[in-house]
């Protein structure tokens, strides 16, 4: 049985493929995401200090990964990276961060057995329509026929992204640099 909470060696890092340098200085655009905290979020009038990221889609333990799924650089790793957004929740909260969202393009009903397997203290929103992805051109790539998205983290303000994180590699580091990064933010 593979391990969803560990990422396995040898995996290969994803390239920056230019393919969110557009999204910084963006302004969130005004759509309604269907939350694991019941109703929906939308993300473009919340005031302060977000914390978005979008992943491929969340693995059940048990259930088959999908065809060659180590093999795509970035794939894998959505739970260990929502365990590091969980387990630095509280020092993002310490930071200022006000709100802390994970998107994928499964359904919420999907996402809501990883938020409660995994403790998570934030929602997971769903873009299934694929919405917020067409709107703000988020990356993509396909396989076994469903379109996921690339990992990435925003850093939003007030609606406007502040800062891109892309590529993520390892997923499992990623919540560490948000930290890092926002800790910078608040040294004088």
């Amino acid at each position: 049985m593979t391990d969803l909470t560990k990422l396995p060696t040898g995996l290969e890092a994803p390239v920056d493929d230019g393919s969110a340098a557009h999204l910084f200085g963006m302004h969130l655009p005004a759509l309604r995401l269907a939350s694991t905290a019941g109703g929906e979020v939308d993300l473009s009038p919340l005031p302060g200090l977000a914390v978005v990221y979008t992943y491929p889609m969340t693995g059940r333990p048990g259930a088959p990964l999908p065809g060659g799924w180590d093999a795509i650089p970035g794939a894998r790793g959505c739970t260990p990276q929502a365990c590091g957004f969980r387990d630095h929740f509280t020092e993002m909260k310490a930071l200022g961060v006000t709100h802390v969202f994970g998107i994928s393009t499964q359904t919420t009903a999907y996402q809501r057995e990883a938020a409660e397997r995994l403790n998570l203290p934030f929602p997971l929103l769903s873009d299934s329509r694929g919405e917020l992805t067409e709107m703000l051109e988020l990356p993509t790539f396909d396989v076994d026929g469903d379109t996921l998205l690339k990992r990435l983290t925003l850093v939003v303000r007030d609606g406007r992204i502040e800062k891109v994180f892309y590529p993520v590699f390892p997923p499992d580091r990623n919540a560490a640099d948000v930290v890092d990064y926002l800790d910078g933010l608040a040294q004088p």
